[in-house]
């Protein structure tokens, strides 16, 4: 070693111990005053590479599935920068919909719509208003400290008018094109808050209830004393009954109750679920098919809508959604509160009633009930039925119930007027350009979301809300309409001066008449905001009146990511939207997430408790770690996480500590011997550069082929696993090079290797882990003729293929596993890691591999610490080889045809799984089976206590110990005192010292054997030896034992 004092320090001293968090904030300084984020967006002579960022609300604060998200949306940009592109990320805010009315709504205590007019529309979007950017501080503060690029200091807010009118210009186009269209449509409904919610939304909140299930019998006309019966769990919609419905080849049975002598009609297949004990109860006097019943009418359970009868209400009808699995195959018929029904009875010609308002409450046309919320009118509605006489029986069901995400109350499912986006008319379309995109996990694409698609129905769009973009319609009493595609065509048409698009300026703005019929009036409602964010790619633009070439470059968006429910909220928006405009995806490639659940599986909860808060993890263990974790987590697959703190940690401890360490152990080193690197690692002759060097090229491929195509669960793992080899490794079995005094060219090699590794390995991780690249480049870079000012302002690394050394990466690993078995050997047969042993014979089929093995021996030789080394390529003395099916893989694709194969893979000779094992192939029960399909599995052959088998390699270990090898067991632990007596002392790696040893009995004998070994290694220049009653002088003194013998010792630098 040089000593430090007659050289320079090329880089700054890095300490051991690292407080990432906090070295994490001065980074986040620099950025900030470097402005390194801008500087990254410079677009001069690079292609844009499109990103889309679906807008979330303010109204809640950042939670780690946001930051899932947003790392995910950081990585892939980050990637593309360094690979020569621009990329412009732009955050965005969604302002309008139920989130931010649902929070006025608890804090005005609004219940109903008609306490928004009370209130008034005006101060109430004002209060909506007020509160969209309530938490936007918060958010700037997280994204921030995630690490995460994005410009959220100029963001684009869906209420603003330049995302409105784009909105505005979409519902045109999609109007004009007759994609737009007003009717009908039974949809989840909430009376928490009054308002209709998509499919997607009603999906989100199921609860298992208990609900009335009530059998009801309607009593024919002109049969009075017969009458059909009909199952239902939602009494509160028989007053709106206009028609049952049978299946038209369901048989049907007309029975006599022997107790009570009535006639009643149900599906023959459910008569023993209606009646315990039919054979006893009930006597069948007929059968007939659905068909025979179609058309018979019965008399109205309430009177209410008894007139509808004159219209073809109160009739059978038949309908195929009608089936045999529950309640009596008869199906009561409200179309204003059932899909199925609504259909039915449209189709029968059946007109509908809907005595319901807004708020979930009957109106006065069921005056019995007037006032009351559907759901409280149950009991009501039975205890009438039971005095009328037409209630059979009464149970109660516990099923799963969709209830509000955001009110938590139950759904109905009700008819309302809506406007609607056809997207049936271009299922075809959207399916077709579905399949141009690539999805991560790419099962996705046609399967769950796909599959969503295939079964794609027109699309209610508008909401009977205030807070949101006005439905851009007017229409008069004559029946003239006119769609309004921008703020400067209402303009226009009205003659007014429009500053805001939101319902209270817009609805008093009238239109004349073109043809001098009445003023045209803005319709009711405003659009669903999944309308809004579906409109992203163009609003965020304010396209097509501002920014028509940003747009045009930006679309479509090379990248967008978002959870698993997205495929049927944003993914499906985008798509519909995008086919209906374009006819062209809006996307080319999609990252899709999974869900990030509290430790415990449950849901994350603030009033459980059961997950820590993303700020203290981010200060506690840092952003890098967290990413990490993170991306290396089933969740990058769409799957479950589970949250662990823990598994943050462990993320810190394993892998950013050990690089730290290997950054600090260059630095430190390279400080002493003042190594600027040439750049000539690639001629090295060390082997294990060489392999170092291949693995990393290695790495670099992999990343840019699997980062290429969005499969970061494929890059994650590698990266973190060569920080592992570089530690465990490259440094461990190197670390006697650059310990050697001077800098002979094997060591000066190392430095260059371990330099150029640092260095592209900051490169490499920047994108994944961008605080401690920045640290390790900055520092390590700086001794560099182009460094550039920041990691993320340089180029992603690209493989050397030449470097690539795949037989020196087999061997390692072969080596890797030997010493692990060799370890665990010593601990199996009781003998310590420092007392040497005679002989290790290294096992392995291939000659070739145990040849380049060989070459790698001064490295591991020491680590093992045995003194002879034998290869031996005769496995089949040693080792017995036997293969398993693998039942996982196998199970799904082979089903029945399984049990045969398995036999015949356990079965396998010895050629034939060395035939798999080398890549091959071969043919079982007429299948083709490959290595991934078997687990080939290794074990010792007879009985020898010695052997130690892995699927890598095996070893056999001559365990005989001597005292002379005890001896010198004793000497490294001696030498292992003193080098942790130097570091107490808090000596530079490189002083020589004075050192006194007071020690006896075999300490003094192991000491006295091998005083050379012990002096080099502990860089000592002057021993004293003193007998164990005396007391060793030195700068700093300890005393300990081995192996219960006491040493003292005492250690003192010299000067240099």
């Amino acid at each position: 070693m040089t000593n430090a004092n007659t050289r320079s320090t090329p880089y700054s001293a890095v300490k051991p111990d690292v407080n990432l968090a906090k070295q994490e904030e001065t980074i986040l300084d620099f950025w900030d005053q470097e402005k390194i984020f801008a500087q990254s967006l410079n677009p001069e002579g690079k292609k844009t590479y499109s990103f889309y960022d679906g807008p979330p609300f303010a109204t809640g604060l950042p939670h780690y599935g946001h930051l899932l998200a947003g790392v995910l949306k950081d990585v892939v940009p980050r990637y593309w920068t360094m690979k020569g592109y621009t990329v412009p990320r732009r955050f965005g805010w969604d302002c309008h919909g139920l989130p931010v009315e649902y929070e006025i709504n608890k804090t005005h205590k609004i219940e109903s719509r008609k306490d928004v007019f009370k209130m008034g529309v005006a101060n109430y979007n004002d209060a909506c208003r007020s509160i969209v950017k309530r938490y936007s501080t918060e958010w700037k503060t997280t994204v921030r400290r995630v690490g995460r690029w994005v410009d959220m200091e100029n963001p684009y807010f869906t209420m603003d008018v330049s995302f409105m009118q784009s909105v505005w210009w979409v519902f045109q186009q999609l109007f004009e094109k007759g994609l737009i269209y007003e009717g009908y449509k039974v949809v989840p409904y909430s009376v928490g808050i009054s308002t209709s919610l998509s499919n997607f939304e009603a999906n989100q909140n199921y609860k298992m209830v208990q609900d009335p299930a009530i059998t009801v019998m309607f009593k024919l006309v002109n049969q009075p004393d017969t009458a059909i019966m009909a199952w239902t769990t939602t009494p509160w919609t028989l007053p709106s009954n206009l028609a049952l419905a049978v299946g038209n080849d369901i048989e049907y049975v007309k029975v006599q109750e022997k107790a009570t002598g009535r006639k009643l009609i149900m599906a023959q297949a459910l008569l023993s679920s209606v009646f315990k004990k039919a054979d006893e109860e009930v006597e069948v006097l007929q059968m007939m098919k659905g068909t025979e019943l179609v058309g018979l009418t019965y008399e109205p359970l309430f009177p209410y809508f008894g007139d509808r009868a004159d219209k073809g209400a109160f009739r059978i009808i038949s309908s195929d959604h009608v089936t045999t699995e529950s309640g009596t195959g008869v199906v009561h018929m409200a179309p204003a509160f059932g899909e199925e029904d609504y259909y039915a009875c449209a189709k029968a010609g059946i007109p509908m009633v809907n005595p319901v308002d807004d708020d979930g409450m009957f109106t006065a046309e069921v005056p019995d009930y007037a006032g009351k919320r559907v759901k409280e009118a149950d009991k009501d509605i039975i205890a009438d039925l039971k005095k009328r006489g037409n209630l059979f029986k009464q149970d109660t069901i516990q099923h799963s119930y969709p209830f509000c995400y955001r009110s938590d109350t139950p759904l109905i499912y009700r008819a309302v007027s809506s406007w609607f986006v056809a997207v049936e008319k271009i299922k075809e379309e959207l399916i077709a350009n579905n399949k141009q995109t690539s999805w991560v996990p790419d099962h996705l694409r046609d399967g769950r979301f796909g599959n969503w698609l295939e079964g794609a129905r027109d699309w209610a769009i508008s909401r009977n809300r205030f807070w949101g973009t006005p439905l851009p319609i007017w229409r008069n009493a004559e029946g003239e309409v006119i769609c309004v595609g921008s703020r400067a065509e209402l303009e226009k048409l009205s003659g007014q001066k429009v500053d805001d698009l939101h319902i209270e300026f817009v609805d008093k703005i009238t239109i004349p008449s073109p043809t001098g019929k009445s003023p045209l009036k803005r319709v009711d409602g405003v659009l669903d905001c999944w309308f809004e964010s579906g409109s992203m790619p163009y609003a965020q633009w304010g396209y097509p009146e501002t920014s028509v070439e940003d747009f045009k470059k930006a679309f479509p968006a090379d990248f967008i990511a978002e959870g698993l429910d997205q495929t049927r909220g944003w993914f499906y928006t985008l798509s519909i939207i995008g086919t209906a405009l374009f006819n062209q995806a809006p996307f080319k490639n999609v990252v899709v997430n999974g869900l990030v659940l509290a430790e415990d599986g449950r849901k994350m909860s603030k009033s459980l408790k059961n997950y820590p808060d993303p700020m203290e993890v981010l200060n506690q263990h840092g952003a890098d770690a967290l990413r990490l974790y993170l991306i290396d987590s089933p969740v990058v697959k769409a799957q479950e996480l589970k949250f662990s703190e823990k598994g943050v940690y462990d993320i810190v401890r394993k892998i950013l500590l050990r690089w730290w360490n290997s950054y600090s152990f260059f630095a430190n080193y390279a400080n002493i011997d003042g190594f600027v690197p040439k750049g000539d690692a690639k001629k090295s002759p060390n082997i294990l550069d060489q392999w170092v060097l291949s693995r990393l090229n290695g790495l670099i491929a992999n990343t840019h082929k699997e980062m290429d195509a969005y499969r970061l669960y494929n890059v994650v793992p590698h990266l973190l696993q060569f920080i592992e080899d570089l530690t465990n490794t490259y440094i461990r079995f190197n670390r006697s090079l650059f310990w050697q005094d001077g800098m002979p060219e094997t060591k000066r090699y190392a430095y260059e290797t371990l330099h150029e590794v640092l260095v592209t390995l900051s490169r490499l991780m920047a994108p994944f882990a961008p605080f401690m690249s920045e640290v390790t480049y900055k520092n390590l870079a700086q001794v560099l003729k182009d460094k550039k000012d920041s990691v993320h302002l340089e180029s992603f690394p690209t493989a050397d293929l030449s470097m690539l050394r795949p037989e020196l990466e087999e061997a390692v690993k072969a080596m890797d596993t030997l010493v692990t078995l060799g370890r665990n050997h010593r601990e199996k047969i009781g003998v310590k890691a420092k007392i040497p042993l005679n002989e290790i014979k290294i096992i392995h089929r291939s000659a070739e591999l145990l040849e380049t093995l060989k070459k790698f021996e001064p490295f591991f030789v020491d680590e093992l610490n045995f003194r002879k080394v034998v290869y031996n390529p005769n496995e089949d003395q040693f080792v017995q080889v036997s293969a398993k099916a693998n039942f996982p893989v196998l199970g799904k694709r082979l089903g029945p045809k399984m049990k045969a194969v398995g036999a015949g893979i356990m079965s396998l000779s010895l050629e034939n799984i060395l035939k798999l094992e080398g890549g091959g192939t071969v043919v079982i029960e007429g299948e083709e089976i490959s290595l991934s399909d078997v687990e080939i599995r290794r074990a010792p052959k007879g009985d020898n206590a010695n052997l130690s088998v892995h699927q890598i390699v095996s070893i056999e270990v001559d365990p005989t110990v001597t005292p002379e090898q005890e001896r010198e067991g004793l000497a490294r632990e001696i030498m292992r005192k003193i080098q942790v007596a130097r570091k107490t002392a808090d000596f530079q790696m490189d002083d020589k010292i004075t050192l006194e040893i007071a020690c006896d009995g075999a300490l003094l004998e192991a000491l006295n054997a091998h005083k050379d070994m012990i002096t080099g290694e502990t860089l000592t220049k002057n021993l004293n030896i003193l007998a164990l009653t005396a007391e060793p002088n030195g700068k700093h003194t300890e005393t300990s034992d081995i192996d219960g013998q006491t040493i003292k010792i005492g250690v003192t630098n010299l000067p240099r």
